[in-house]
This record gives structure tokens, C-alpha cells and sequence, in this order.
């Protein structure tokens, strides 16, 4: 009944605000819906507004789920699920440790909030016995649970809601309690090999060239696939960080017969510090795919990265400090934010300016902010100071989220000292 709604919603949602598209669906429900079913009568009008949404709605949904991405195995075989599925099932898994980061918050929040606004059904899967494997809170599954509950109320508070769409929250330990999830955890660790799984092994953050590890690191790939077959998943979303795990899943489910997953990889927002050439840690054979990996936003450095309900002058304070050399582009984080936090959502960029040097400048699109920063137009204190009020606005919810619901901001704080003593002086802000 409500497939016209929801296609036109696809359709113009690509420069709207969450709130704007909720608004204009309840409309369009509201316009369409009762006249056609009046005239019509409900079962003729549901057959009409089918056949229009299925003709006019598959590339604006297919836009949707593949806007803002870097990598989608493969892309066809998305086109041919949306062309079979009203709501496929797709999902993200996050292990529970730490403050939540705008890598976190905003690059995979608004992705899942695309896949809601394209009609998928979306679990977001708090993998709380991964955690553990990977030693986070040191193992402490009472915390790293309290990490978990605090994670649904970051997403609640950046608009991804069941008022959105189809949005449900799974623990890693509900299907642990079933002999079937050990079963197909057992059967994907037999149709592959120890070495295969070593190389997956960079998805917990591990280094490739890491050889002392414990044991139940290797459960953990072979859990990160059997997960997406036991929640009968169609696609499986995550950074680019995750591919390893993914082609794996992809392999096992052909060799087992249980299908292959879609698989949608995001870009890694980078930290503060950007992309070092210096770096020597190795987390891919590609050098370049490692060096975007170590550079990425991390919840285990709060030094390099800017939380969801950091208050204003902790984000200008930050940003501040970030590295953002005069017209160096590559691996500025700086410019990386715009163009994957703001320009996908902004029809016009502003960047306030003293008319001393050249006044405002009104930018429409992030290739002409690149192209102007790297011809020396836009000093680096202009970008960052821009930067850091279009942030403050976008993340203004979730502040005034936790000003209401503050006791789930205080529990992580008191888990994770290591944010208390560098909040503490913006808490009254």
C-alpha cells in the first residue's frame, strides 16, 4: 500500500534531511493513499500503486543503497535482489567498546539509514561475544554489553528509528544460545583453511604479520560468516576494513550451497592525525588499502577522533589540532569529512570567510572545494572553523538526546576513563 510513498521518498530523499523524508512519506500516504482506495477500492488501488513503484522505484532505491560507497560485490546482483524483494534483509555488525566516533556514527548511520529509506529490513547486530574474543573491556561481558545498550541509544538519537523503517537490534549472544549457529560455525570452519582464516584476521584490527594470537581469534572470522547465514541475511554492510571477512562469506556460502551475500563496503573515515606515509603496520597486501586502514577514525584512540555528542568546543578544540597542510589533499582528513559527511547532504556548502580574505564562498559541490583548497583560495583555519560548525549542527541531536537521556553517556564514561579527565571542563556546555 504504501510502495508510491515510499518510491517518491527514494527519490527526493537524496538531499533531505531524516526529518524532512519522514514528513514528506506521512504526506504522500496521506495524499495518495486514501483518494486512490476511495476510488478505486483498496485492493485495485494496492495492485496500481505495486505496479507503478516497481517500475519507477528499483534505481532510486539502487541509489540509494549504493550512494557514499566504496566497493558493492556485486552491484548486479543487488540490481536483481531489489528487483525480487520488496524488503531484503540486510545488516552491520559493530563490536561493543568505546565512545562512539563519527566514522562510527555518522558514516555507518547514514548508510543504514539509506538501506531503511530504500525499503531494506536492517538489523543492526551488536556482536557482544566477538567483543569478548577480541578482548574488549579486557573480556568484560557485563561492559561490554553497557557499551552495547549505550550504541542503540547513539543511533536513536541519530534518527535511525522503527519510525524510520524496518530497523531491529540483534545480539551476538541470542544466536549464540542456538546448536544450530555452532553448527554452521563447525561446517564453515571445515570448508576453508587456517591460513585463510590468519588472513582474515586484519577485520579485528590484527596486523596480517601478527603470529602470536589466542586460539579464539580463529573462531571469529568463521563467526563473522556464519552470522549473516544463520540471520538469513541477503546483504551483509560494513567499512571496507571488513572485505576479507565478506569474500569469505561469499566463498563458503557457494561452496556450501547457502548462497552468496551482497556485500556493501563504506570508505574509512580517516582520524585527525590523516593518512601517514610513515606508517608501518600492515593490514592488507595492498600498502595503500593498509595505510587507509591504520589511518581510520578508531574508538581505541580518542586522541585522533571526534564523538557524536562531543560538545561544540570540543570539536573546534579538535579540529584544531587536526592535520591539514595548505593545499595538500591527499590524506587530509579535513577535506575527507566534507566530502563524506557534508556535501552528500548540503545543496549548497558555505565557508565563512573574513572579507579581508576574499569574503564567503559558496561551493555546490566537493569537487570544487578540492580544487580550490589546492589552488591555495581557502586557508586551512577557514576549512577547519567551517568544519566545525557544520559538525556541531549535524551532530545537535544527538547532544540534546543525551541531555534528556543522560544516564547511558555516564555508564560509558565511567567504563572508559579514558574520556572522563579530557570531557570534564565541556559537561556544562
Amino acid at each position: 500500500m504504501e510502495s508510491l510513498a515510499v518510491a517518491l521518498c527514494a527519490f527526493l530523499s537524496t538531499k533531505k534531511s531524516r526529518t524532512e523524508v519522514l514528513k514528506i512519506r506521512r504526506f504522500l500516504n496521506k495524499i495518495f493513499l486514501g483518494p486512490l482506495s476511495s476510488l478505486l477500492g483498496e485492493q485495485s488501488c494496492e495492485t496500481v500503486l505495486k505496479g507503478a513503484a516497481m517500475t519507477s522505484t528499483i534505481d532510486q532505491r539502487l541509489k540509494l543503497a549504493t550512494r557514499g560507497t566504496v566497493e558493492i560485490l556485486q552491484t548486479s546482483e543487488l540490481q536483481r535482489l531489489l528487483e525480487q524483494k520488496n524488503n531484503p534483509r540486510a545488516y552491520w555488525g559493530f563490536e561493543c567498546s568505546g565512545m562512539m566516533h563519527l566514522g562510527f556514527g555518522l558514516v555507518c548511520g547514514d548508510k543504514i539509514g539509506q538501506m531503511l529509506d530504500a525499503g531494506f529490513e536492517f538489523i543492526v547486530f551488536l556482536a557482544d561475544w566477538h567483543s569478548v574474543i577480541n578482548n574488549k573491556f579486557g573480556g568484560d561481558l557485563e561492559k561490554i554489553r553497557k557499551a552495547g545498550e549505550y550504541f542503540k541509544h547513539c543511533f536513536t538519537a541519530l534518527g535511525l528509528t522503527r519510525e524510520r523503517g524496518r530497523l531491529e537490534y540483534k545480539w551476538a549472544s541470542e544466536l549464540a544460545g542456538s546448536p544450530d549457529y555452532w553448527e554452521r560455525v563447525i561446517r564453515v570452519g571445515k570448508s576453508t583453511t587456517t591460513q585463510r582464516v590468519m588472513r582474515a584476521l586484519p577485520i579485528m584490527g590484527r596486523e596480517l604479520k601478527t603470529i602470536e594470537t589466542e586460539a579464539a581469534s580463529l573462531f571469529y572470522p568463521c563467526m563473522q560468516v556464519a552470522d549473516i547465514f544463520q540471520m538469513q541475511l541477503d546483504i551483509a554492510c560494513a567499512g571496507i576494513d571488513q572485505r576479507k571477512a565478506h569474500v569469505l562469506a561469499r566463498e563458503v556460502g557457494e561452496r556450501l550451497g547457502w548462497g552468496k551475500p551482497i556485500c556493501i563496503h563504506t570508505p574509512l573515515l580517516m582520524g585527525l592525525a590523516g593518512i601517514s606515509t610513515l606508517e608501518t603496520s600492515s593490514y592488507d597486501e595492498d600498502p595503500k588499502i593498509s595505510q587507509v586502514i591504520a589511518a581510520k577514525m578508531s574508538k581505541s584512540k580518542p586522541e585522533n577522533n571526534i564523538l557524536v555528542h562531543d560538545q561544540p568546543e570540543q570539536i573546534t578544540d579538535k579540529l584544531r589540532r587536526a592535520y591539514c597542510p595548505p593545499k595538500v589533499v591527499d590524506g587530509n582528513p579535513i577535506l575527507q569529512y566534507y566530502k563524506l559527511l557534508i556535501f552528500p547532504f548540503f545543496n549548497e556548502v558555505v565557508i565563512d570567510r573574513s572579507e579581508k580574505y576574499g569574503g564567503n564562498l559558496e561551493l555546490h559541490a566537493y569537487s570544487d572545494l578540492e580544487e580550490a583548497y589546492r589552488n591555495g583560495k581557502i586557508h586551512p583555519q577557514d576549512l577547519k572553523s567551517n568544519m566545525a560548525k557544520l559538525l556541531a549542527e549535524r551532530l545537535r541531536p544527538v547532544r540534546e538526546y543525551f541531555r534528556k537521556h543522560a544516564a547511558p553517556l555516564e555508564e560509558m564514561r565511567k567504563i572508559d576513563p579514558s574520556t572522563q579527565e579530557k570531557t570534564s571542563k565541556y559537561d556544562s556546555a
